[in-house]
């Protein structure tokens, strides 16, 4: 199921990860710690908690990494 999550960064990525890419890869990892593809309705909200406060970290260590050689980009709109 993770092997589906992939590099975020550039230059792996010609350009900057949208907010879709880094969403898509929380939802993987939140699959595959929590063990469910879908949960229950009494799981939804700590699981969809989960997703989004793993997909904010992600923007948040793509916006602080420095990958040296590569060029900078402008920060991360956020909503």
């Amino acid at each position: 199921m993770c092997r589906s999550i992939k590099t975020l960064r550039p230059p792996v990525l010609p350009e900057e990860a949208t907010e879709d890419d880094i969403r898509a890869a929380a939802l993987q990892y939140v699959r595959k710690v929590s063990g469910f593809r879908a949960p229950a309705a009494h799981n939804r909200e700590v699981f969809e908690r989960a997703v989004d406060e793993i997909a904010e970290a992600t923007a948040r260590l793509l916006d602080g990494l420095e990958v040296r050689g590569a060029h900078p980009h402008p920060a991360r709109a956020r909503s």
